[in-house]
């Protein structure tokens, strides 16, 4: 049986994004859509878990994989979410999610060799605790704070500290969050003082980013690296991007600095271009080359 370094588990969505001019665009987007294709490019063997409505094969074919190495999680819905940005760099936004899909089960993921699991989540909901226990006796796991930490009321996204946090960071060999929410469950605006706390409280390695740069902290040394886009038309996921290149680094052998080298250099090559990385490694080390030498 193949063996992977990582399955990226999470759902799949309908997104409905409206840029500052009132433009609409309509794209399958989630956070395995954006982690999938950077952590395959960056060297991984990757296993892709979607949770989705299975009658939407039209969004498995935005994955550009071998079907042996995917999963559709069955969902009654398929995630549903609307962005309506309000400047050009995208910084600026309103997100609304009009049908949310069905929590991911420890009996549904697939039972394939694995090193890590990473849990690219949207909502508070997707992935319950039992799946976060089941998993860690599995092997390593990894999670985005937004599947935490975002809450759909009523269509409308609101932001909640993680009631739990304190015992499921332990679980946590990698976590990422961005600077909000980093401050959301510290309370510190400063992010290398959150990512500290994040560590004390459990998280092995903690990754913060932030329009200006990436931060790591992996209990000994703060590491950060500047992002370089030349424009930032492809925002949209930014944090999967870089998140899904730094574990498949991380997985295949480098050092923290180097992953995260590589990391920030894919996510400001691919806010180049709208939707999901589509380069090669080759193509990020030869923008590594240009812009980080």
């Amino acid at each position: 049986m193949k063996e992977y370094d990582l399955m990226i588990v999470g759902p799949a969505t309908r997104d409905r994004n409206t840029d500052y001019t009132g433009r609409e665009e309509y794209i399958v987007g989630g956070a395995v859509t954006y982690c999938t294709p950077a952590a395959m490019a960056a060297g991984a063997k990757v296993f892709a878990a979607v949770k989705a409505d299975p009658a939407d094969k039209d969004i498995l074919d935005c994955f550009s994989m071998d079907p042996a190495d995917m999963a559709v999680l069955p969902s009654a819905a398929t995630t549903l979410m609307s962005n309506k940005y309000f400047t050009p760099d995208r910084e600026r936004r309103h997100c609304g999610c009009q049908a949310q899909s069905d929590p991911v089960t420890l009996e549904e993921i697939p039972a394939v060799p694995c090193k890590l699991y990473h849990l690219a989540g949207l909502l508070y909901g997707d992935f319950p605790n039992s799946l976060i226990q089941g998993l860690h006796g599995r092997g390593m796991v990894s999670a985005d704070a937004q599947g935490f930490l975002r809450h759909n009321e009523g269509g409308e996204l609101r932001f909640h500290d993680w009631a739990d946090k304190m015992t499921y960071l332990p679980y946590m060999d990698f976590f990422k969050t961005d600077a909000a929410e980093a401050e959301i469950l510290t309370g510190l605006s400063d992010r290398q003082a959150a990512a500290r706390q994040l560590f004390a409280w459990g998280a092995k390695e903690v990754m913060v980013s932030h329009s200006s740069e990436i931060m790591v902290y992996d209990g000994r040394r703060i590491y950060t690296c500047p992002i370089k886009a030349r424009n930032l038309t492809g925002r949209t996921g930014r944090g999967d991007t870089t998140f899904g290149s730094y574990l498949a680094m991380r997985l295949t052998g480098a050092d923290v600095p180097t992953a995260l080298e590589y990391a920030t250099a894919c996510v400001s090559l691919k806010m180049e271009t709208p939707g999901p990385f589509r380069g090669t490694k080759q193509d990020v080390e030869a923008y590594i080359r240009q812009f980080y030498r």
